[in-house]
């Protein structure tokens, strides 16, 4: 093969497409003759991957969701499994999406081929077992987040600490007047982001929760709010006006827009975001905003029972403390959430300090991840 590097990887939602896009980016101007494949999205696509999946495959929530979808997801993997152990590539990068990923990477690794996971699973939160099972898997592990390398550390696992993509794309400050311009939005109305979600599973728990959500904040609080809604595929776009036809809620403005979630969180005065890493974005934007989550009961209940971690927002456990607020499950109730954003509207005390929390974690997040994370495979690769 001569001087071609083969780096194979695997994401499985938007997030991971959008680190790996970068990653790849890096990657090719350190080595220029690298090629890249596996199953990825558009952003890794835009760089020159070769996807022999779409990663929409990969992309369910939850174990409930997970056992629907379980024989077509394991047969891809069989199937990537066979090709990589016989092409044996000179990396493998799994980029989140633990689930399909670990068990791939200790059997690529116990070939004799370096494997690389990007994005620590979320041991800090849930499923502790899981770092033995990493120990395995990988031969370095690249953590996005300050408090994840001291326990691999710990447990001798080798670890590099690359800080967050987004907090290297995203300004300080985002002027909220001059996005507002930019999207053709009123300066002086009250505007609401609401981010339901980047997966249609998402959508079709939470769509009609925030559709009614907006309802009750025109009808009963702030008769004159505009609310702008960022999804990021047609089909997750389709679920969301389906749900405004559901209820009822043709007059209440949405302006809904394809992607932009930066500029619709920086549009707005406050924000009401699925957990996940949306929750970073609204935070990195500074805004206000409130967390919430339903997924199936029992993968919830499974989730409690193994969680050692007070919050499930990324915001709130980044700062160590509640900094806004979470509403989950059962309690996501339109009227609660509706109550509770009208309430962060109207606290501009509450506001600012926010405001200085997520200054702190934005300010420790930027590390030049790409740079950082295309360092450590090509160390590893030596």
């Amino acid at each position: 093969m001569g001087n071609v590097v083969r780096i194979a990887m695997v994401a499985g939602e938007a997030s991971g497409d959008l680190l790996a896009g970068h990653l790849i980016a890096a990657l090719k101007a350190k080595l220029p003759d690298a090629v890249f494949y596996g199953i990825g999205g558009p952003r890794m696509e835009g760089q020159g991957f070769d996807a022999w999946w779409p990663m929409e495959k990969l992309a369910v929530m939850g174990y409930v969701d997970a056992l629907k979808h379980y024989r077509e997801i394991s047969g891809i993997r069989r199937q990537l499994k066979k090709r990589l152990l016989e092409i044996k590539p000179d990396i493998f990068i799994g980029v989140d999406a633990p689930d399909f990923n670990l068990g791939l990477e200790t059997d690529l690794k116990s070939a004799g081929i370096k494997t690389i996971h990007y994005v620590s699973p979320s041991i800090w939160a849930w499923r502790g077992g899981r770092i033995k099972k990493i120990a395995k898997a990988v031969n370095r592990v690249l953590a996005l987040f300050p408090m994840e390398p001291p326990l691999y550390e710990k447990e001798r696992i080798p670890v590099t600490y690359v800080g967050h993509p987004l907090a290297d794309i995203i300004p300080l400050e985002t002027n909220k007047i001059a996005v507002r311009e930019k999207l053709a939005m009123p300066r002086d109305i009250p505007i609401f982001a609401l981010l339901p979600g980047s997966r249609n599973g998402e959508l079709e728990k939470m769509a009609e929760t925030f559709v009614q959500t907006a309802k009750i904040i025109r009808e009963r609080y702030l008769p004159n709010a505009l609310f702008v809604v960022p999804l990021t595929t047609r089909e997750t776009r389709l679920k969301f006006e389906m749900a405004i036809y559901t209820q009822q809620a043709n007059d209440v403005p949405f302006r809904l827009l394809f992607g932009h979630a930066q500029d619709a969180l920086g549009a707005a005065d406050v924000s009401l975001v699925a957990s996940g890493t949306a929750t970073l974005e609204a935070a990195l934007i500074k805004r206000p905003m409130v967390i919430t989550y339903k997924i199936a009961k029992l993968s919830y209940w499974i989730m409690k029972r193994m969680a050692y971690q007070p919050f499930v927002g990324l915001p709130n456990i980044l700062a160590g403390r509640s900094v806004v607020p979470e509403i989950l499950q059962d309690q996501a109730t339109p009227e609660n959430l509706a109550e509770a954003l009208v309430k962060l509207y109207e606290d501009k005390e509450n506001a600012a300090l926010v405001a200085e929390a997520f200054t702190d974690i934005h300010l420790q997040l930027r590390q030049n991840t790409a740079e950082n994370a295309a360092n450590a495979v090509i160390e590893c690769l030596n």
